[in-house]
C-alpha cells in the first residue's frame, strides 16, 4: 500500500459499524434538509422525499448518511435551533429505523446534537470544530460518539458571489495554508480531548470552501496528505463546491465530473472519507481510486 495513505489512527466504531482506516475509502452521503442548499438539493418540509432520498443514498453505497438542517453556504443566515430540530429530527428518527449505516448530524449547536443523537444519530459533524458552541464538546463526550472537526475561517466580509458559480470566499489570508489549517485543527483536537472525547473518535476535515479562495481550495486538495501529521482520519468534502464551478464555469448540478476528479485526487492524497451528493458515481470513483493507490 502507498505509505502516504496510511492513517495510524485506530479503527473507529460509528454506530454499529467499525471503520478501519487505510483499508478503503468510505463514502458519506449528503442529505440536506434545508430550503437553501448551495447545491440545489435541499428538501426542507418534505419528510417522505427526504427519507426516500436517504434510503436511495444507502442503496447506492453510502457508508454514512450526513443529515443537516442549516445551510452553510457563504452568506447564508443562521437558523434557530428550534427550526433546525424541526427539520432534522423526523428524518433521523425515520432513517434510524430503516437503515443500518451510521447517521451523522451536521450541526454546530449542542442542543441540536443532543436531540439528534437521542433520535438515532451516532456521529456529530461540526463545521466549526467545537469553537462555535462551548457545550458541544461535552455533549459529544457524554454520548460517547465520534466527532468530525472541520477547519473554518469563514467570515461575512470575505464572502463573494459569482454568477453561475455561487458563493465563495476571496481575500482570506494565511501564513502557510496547510500549516495554519493543521495548527487550528490541532487546537480543536485538544478541545475535544480535554472534554473527554476519546482520541480514536476524532476525525478531521480541512474545510474545503470554508474561508478559502478557489486557489487555496485547490492547494488544500493537492497538499491534503499534510493533514496526516495530525494522526487522525481525514474527511474531505469537495462535492459540487464553488471551486469546481469557478474552474469549469459550471452550475452545481453540472459538477459531477469535476467532483469525481477532486475525489480521486483527494483519495490519492490520503482522504479516508469523502462527503458527496452524488453517491453512486463517487462510490465507483472511490473503488477505482482505491484499486490504484491502496494496492
Amino acid at each position: 500500500m502507498n505509505p502516504r495513505l496510511l492513517t495510524l489512527a485506530r479503527p473507529t466504531p460509528i454506530g454499529q459499524r467499525l471503520f478501519t482506516w487505510g483499508r478503503r475509502t468510505y463514502v458519506m452521503g449528503i442529505l440536506n434538509v434545508t430550503p437553501d442548499s448551495f447545491s440545489g438539493d435541499g428538501l426542507a418540509g418534505d419528510l417522505e422525499t427526504a427519507v426516500a432520498q436517504g434510503l436511495r443514498l444507502v442503496d447506492e453505497g453510502a457508508d454514512i448518511l450526513d443529515v443537516g438542517g442549516e445551510s452553510t453556504r457563504p452568506g447564508s443566515e443562521p437558523v434557530p435551533a428550534e427550526e433546525e430540530l424541526g427539520r432534522v429530527l423526523p428524518v433521523i428518527e425515520r432513517l434510524a429505523q430503516a437503515v443500518d449505516v451510521p447517521i451523522s448530524i451536521d450541526t454546530y449547536k449542542a442542543v441540536v446534537a443532543r436531540q439528534a443523537l437521542a433520535a438515532g444519530a451516532s456521529l456529530v459533524n461540526d463545521v466549526w470544530a467545537l469553537r462555535a458552541d462551548p457545550d458541544l464538546a461535552n455533549v459529544v463526550a457524554a454520548a460517547g460518539v465520534p466527532v468530525i472537526l472541520m477547519h473554518n475561517r469563514s467570515r461575512p466580509q470575505w464572502a463573494a458571489r459569482t454568477e453561475g458559480s455561487g458563493g465563495h470566499y476571496r481575500g482570506v489570508e494565511y501564513g502557510d495554508l496547510l500549516a495554519d489549517i493543521c495548527q487550528e485543527l490541532q487546537e480543536s483536537v485538544e478541545l475535544a480531548r480535554r472534554a473527554g472525547i476519546a482520541e480514536e473518535k476524532i476525525i478531521v476535515d480541512p474545510g474545503l470552501g470554508f474561508g478559502k479562495s478557489k486557489e487555496q481550495n485547490l492547494e488544500v486538495m493537492d497538499r491534503l496528505g499534510e493533514l496526516k501529521s495530525l494522526g487522525r482520519p481525514i474527511l474531505v468534502g469537495p462535492s459540487r463546491k464553488s471551486t469546481i464551478g469557478l474552474v469549469l464555469n459550471l452550475p452545481p448540478e453540472q459538477r459531477v465530473e469535476g467532483t469525481a476528479a477532486a475525489v480521486a485526487v483527494c483519495i490519492a492524497r490520503g482522504a479516508d472519507i469523502v462527503r458527496v451528493h452524488d453517491v453512486r458515481p463517487m462510490v465507483l470513483v472511490a473503488r477505482m481510486s482505491d484499486a490504484i493507490v491502496r494496492r
